[in-house]
């Protein structure tokens, strides 16, 4: 490998002249930003425990009521980051919500993408764009950029949730921002999960203009996504058991900048999942295992174990392999990552 010069091989002087006029030498730096063979992975490999999230996010409902708030969350940032950026992924903003009972989160709108994964508690739906979309354990709720949303909890107890957002993404881009708005009215009295888009493979005739970026679809029911999986695994006694979310009007992504899957794996069974260029974030729907990546310059040689409620990143560029350590009970988890953001830029 070349050995390039330094930044303080150069006279100071020069050094001076450059920054008086905004300017910078690429040379000493070029190995940082364009390294050979593999790029640089800032994402650690990391476990967020829900049994220390949830005392402080608790807390955190006793000590900043909802009207100081608008949103009770805490962040999951991944050091590798820096915990300032509030980065899970390069593009991917994590962040655990709190809803106590009788709360309503205010109505607004932005331009990063949203999901919600349910974690737990019962009672609590989602407006979004007037469709009120229910919030149980496992469902993935989506507030796409734009789309006018807000919170309420009419049960018992706290229900929370996992923000997934490209806030970073958006952020770097300047082009991350909100507004507010009055209560919306629902205008229907259930989301389109339960009907309009119930099945796989059939959408509704009632509007045939298709083929917006946005899913029609905006509550994808645990149930359903579970049901599927066992069903892939009563034909299918080997292989790894994985589905997508994507739009039902054509089949891509639900999102242009961020993809979601779920996977399972039977009792006792190991997995190495496909290598792939985007790191990969993991939330933990039932079941408990370990996690275990390979390929990484820190030389991490022992595996993560998780719990049902955890919440998971790895990075890209690497091998990554699952266990299911129940041995009668199969594992289940939700994933989300920047695939189609890598394909739409060519690098996947």
């Amino acid at each position: 490998m070349q050995q390039l010069g330094t930044l303080e091989e150069l006279p100071l002087e020069y050094r001076e002249m450059l920054t008086s006029h905004n300017l910078v030498p690429l040379w000493p730096q070029m190995r940082s930003v364009l390294p050979y063979n593999i790029p640089s992975r800032d994402t650690t490999f990391l476990n967020w425990r829900y049994e220390n999230i949830r005392p402080l996010l608790m807390r955190a409902g006793e000590l900043t009521p909802m009207e100081k708030a608008e949103r009770r969350v805490l962040i999951l940032a991944n050091p590798g980051h820096g915990l300032e950026n509030i980065q899970a992924t390069p593009s991917i903003y994590l962040g655990m919500q709190l809803i106590l009972p009788g709360e309503t989160a205010p109505n607004h709108r932005h331009t990063p993408n949203a999901v919600r994964i349910i974690v737990e508690g019962e009672g609590a739906y989602t407006t979004v764009n007037d469709e009120p979309c229910k919030m149980e354990r496992g469902d993935l709720i989506l507030t796409p950029a734009g789309m006018w949303h807000e919170h309420h909890h009419g049960g018992e107890g706290p229900i929370v949730w996992l923000d997934i957002l490209d806030l970073p993404l958006m952020y770097r881009l300047n082009s991350s921002w909100s507004i507010e708005g009055e209560n919306q009215n629902p205008s229907r009295s259930r989301d389109k999960s339960y009907a309009d888009y119930s099945a796989s493979g059939i959408v509704p005739t009632l509007n045939l203009a298709r083929g917006s970026d946005n899913s029609p679809q905006l509550r994808y029911p645990w149930s359903k996504t579970k049901a599927c999986l066992e069903e892939m695994a009563a034909d299918h006694d080997k292989g790894l058991l994985a589905i997508a979310y994507v739009n039902p009007e054509n089949g891509q992504s639900i999102f242009p900048s961020i993809g979601f899957g779920a996977i399972m794996l039977r009792p006792g069974e190991k997995q190495k999942l496909p290598k792939m260029t985007s790191a990969k974030v993991f939330h933990v729907i039932e079941g408990a295992g370990s996690i275990m990546i390979e390929g990484h310059p820190t030389e991490i040689d022992s595996p993560l174990n998780f719990v049902e409620r955890d919440t998971l990143s790895a990075p890209g560029y690497t091998s990554i392999t699952i266990t299911n350590m129940g041995e009668h009970k199969p594992l289940f988890l939700l994933t989300a990552d920047e695939q189609p953001l890598h394909h739409y830029l060519g690098i996947f």
